[in-house]
């Protein structure tokens, strides 16, 4: 019972001091959702010579799925043991983006792994900088362009029905071979889910045509928006350095 001298909102206008306070939460939800999927920093802009060494699986074959740290970055991912073929796939994928972009005296992967077989076979004691770095300075690079693929899980199902959606979890990193400091880094670490159970990932949703991704599509679109802001000025001297 309301006694004399108080007062109460009716329905409408606890719906009036609710709401402005639900489309707040909301924002803030959106806001935190772009940070995670915040697009990385362009690459710096006073490289020459990049050498695209490409992926590699972050577990060997065999191995069972565990929650791993790059052993680069120390970032955690889900990670099992990915095959050969798309480990190639995306070196290729990798390298044609970089190559579009017209900013670099590129070495290919094939040139770069090349260096790498001779280095493990000869130091196997050496840890994964200390290859890249070795790898950049045999070609007297400015830098190495260089990530694990961690997650390689197809979907199974159709365009429109799945039991299983795809889930793909990669990285890249730009180092330095002079002293093994990173220069830049990305990573993309996602499952696809329907728009009914993540509103808030809208952007995936439009990408993948409102309908579930292969792994392989869901990987082309990670690898877009870790690159998208790579196109940059052509180079204009493209000579021979020694």
């Amino acid at each position: 019972m309301r006694q004399a001298g108080q007062t109460s909102l009716r329905p409408f206008e606890r719906l009036l001091f609710v709401l402005p306070l639900m489309i707040a939460c909301l924002s803030l939800a959106c806001a935190a959702d772009r940070a995670r999927q915040a697009r990385p920093h362009p690459f710096p802009g006073n490289l020459d010579r990049l050498v695209v060494f490409g992926f590699r699986s972050a577990l060997e074959r065999g191995t069972s799925p565990e929650v791993i740290r790059s052993p680069i970055s120390g970032d955690a991912f889900t990670a099992e043991p990915v095959p050969g073929a798309p480990i190639e796939m995306m070196t290729d994928r990798l390298f044609q983006r970089v190559s579009r972009a017209d900013r670099y005296d590129l070495v290919s992967p094939d040139q770069a792994r090349g260096v790498y077989s001779s280095l493990v076979s000869s130091h196997s004691t050496m840890s994964e900088m200390e290859v890249l770095e070795r790898i950049g300075k045999a070609f007297s690079a400015d830098a190495v362009l260089a990530g694990y693929v961690y997650r390689w899980r197809e979907r199974v199902g159709t365009d429109y029905a799945v039991k299983t959606p795809a889930s793909v979890a990669f990285d890249l990193y730009l180092i330095r071979p002079e002293d093994g400091s990173l220069l830049w880094k990305g990573q993309f670490d996602m499952t696809q889910r329907s728009l009914s159970e993540n509103l808030l990932d809208m952007d995936t949703f439009i990408e993948g045509g409102g309908k579930w991704m292969t792994a392989e599509q869901l990987a082309e679109m990670g690898l877009g928006r870790l690159l998208r802001r790579l196109d940059g000025k052509p180079r204009t001297d493209k000579g021979d350095r020694s």
